[in-house]
C-alpha cells in the first residue's frame, strides 16, 4: 500500500469510527483516545489527521444528502420522491451514517443543531426551490424536515416496532400524503 493510500485508509478508518462514536455516545462522551484506541493506532494520529475533537465531530458530521434535481420531477410524485430519497439515503450504506449521526448529537450539542440547520437550509431549501419557486422554499423545507427528521428519529434512532416493520415502500407510501400535504400549503 502506497503513502497516500494508507493515509487515505487511516483518515476513513478514523472517520468511521469516529461516526460510530459519536452515534452511540454523543459529542460529550466521545474521547479522542477512544476513538484512537478503536481504530488501533495512536491518538496522536487523530489529531495529525483532524486537529481536535471538534475538528473530527466537524469531518464526521460532513453531510451532502445526495438530492436529485427536485425541478425534473412531476410535482405529483414529488412527495414519493422526497420520501423515498431519504429512505433510500437512511438505509443505504451504513458506513455513511453522518445524517444519522448528525441527528442524533443535534439534540444535546448546539455544533450539531448547527451543522443540521445548515443542511437543510443549503441542501434542502434550494433543491425545493428548483421545484417549489424561491417563495415558499425555507418555509416548507423547514416543514418537510420536521416530517422527514421524525422518520429517521422513530425508525433509525429510536426504532419504534410499528416504523420500524414498514418495508422501506410502505414508509413512502405512508407518509408520502403528509409530504404532499406539506409542500401544497406551501
Amino acid at each position: 500500500m502506497t503513502a497516500r493510500r494508507s493515509s487515505d485508509h487511516t483518515k476513513a478508518t478514523i472517520l468511521r469510527v469516529a461516526r460510530q462514536r459519536f452515534a452511540a455516545q454523543g459529542y460529550e462522551r466521545t474521547t479522542i483516545r477512544a476513538v484512537a484506541a478503536e481504530a488501533e493506532i495512536d491518538p496522536s494520529m487523530v489529531m495529525r489527521y483532524f486537529g481536535s475533537k471538534e475538528q473530527l465531530f466537524d469531518a464526521a458530521l460532513a453531510v451532502d444528502l445526495r438530492l436529485p434535481d427536485l425541478g425534473a420531477v412531476p410535482a405529483q410524485d414529488l412527495p414519493a420522491a422526497l420520501v423515498r430519497h431519504f429512505v433510500e439515503r437512511w438505509e443505504g450504506d451504513p458506513a455513511d451514517d453522518a445524517l444519522l449521526v448528525l441527528l442524533r448529537s443535534a439534540v444535546t450539542n448546539e455544533r450539531a443543531a448547527q451543522r443540521m440547520r445548515e443542511v437543510f437550509a443549503t441542501q434542502v431549501a434550494p433543491a425545493l426551490a428548483s421545484a417549489l419557486g424561491p417563495t415558499s422554499a425555507a418555509r416548507t423545507a423547514g416543514l418537510i424536515a420536521t416530517q422527514l427528521l421524525g422518520l429517521a428519529l422513530t425508525r433509525y434512532l429510536l426504532r419504534l416496532p410499528g416504523v420500524t416493520a414498514l418495508t422501506p415502500e410502505a414508509v413512502v407510501q405512508g407518509l408520502a400524503p403528509a409530504v404532499g400535504a406539506t409542500l401544497a400549503s406551501g
